[in-house]
């Protein structure tokens, strides 16, 4: 009889210590990120250009019509450049392109999509990078005959696909905003 009463002794003994919490390695995982919704206001200068930018970003005027859209809590700029055409419009669309296509190196993927707005003149295509590359987007805006505006994505950090895709998504959604809302003063 003692023996059963050592074997349940020590049996529930080992059913009590087996009750703690085990040590296990926590999986790996990203912050979940939230972003405020999106909202805009007309910008508005002496440039030949008026479009709605986020009320979130900062504008700094770097004169001669460029300007950058800062956004400090997600550490990112949209830079915007302006040019005019002067018998240039084939060395400013080869540029713009090239800007886009020399991140292939270390993009995994680009996409180029088409942008035309017949009615205010306004032409153009985006560009959304995928990746581990320096820029997640460019685009450019032109009338083909008097202006040409470009614009690029670029974020204060080592480029990590994973880690910045929400923010170049949510960003992304500004710049289809103001290649939507773009037009040339008259």
């Amino acid at each position: 009889m003692r023996l059963k009463q050592l074997f349940s002794v020590i049996l529930f003994t080992a059913i009590l210590g087996s009750c703690g919490d085990e040590v296990l390695p926590k999986p790996k995982a990203y912050l979940q990120l939230e972003y405020p919704a999106h909202q805009y206001e007309t910008l508005r200068s002496k440039c030949p250009y008026i479009f709605e930018k986020s009320v979130y970003a900062k504008l700094e005027d770097k004169g001669k019509c460029w300007v950058n859209l800062v956004y400090p809590k997600m550490k990112a700029t949209i830079y915007l450049s302006y040019y005019p055409v002067t018998n240039n419009i084939d060395s400013l669309l080869r540029d713009a392109q090239k800007l886009a296509l020399d991140h292939t190196i270390k993009a995994q993927g680009i996409i180029d999509q088409p942008f035309v707005n017949p009615d205010d003149k306004v032409y153009g295509n985006f560009y959304s990078i995928q990746g581990d590359a320096a820029s997640q987007s460019h685009f450019y805006l032109t009338d083909s005959t008097d202006h040409f505006f470009t614009g690029s994505l670029y974020f204060y950090s080592k480029p990590n696909y994973d880690s910045i895709y929400p923010a170049a998504v949510y960003l992304q959604k500004d710049i289809r905003k103001i290649m939507e809302s773009f037009r040339w003063k008259e």
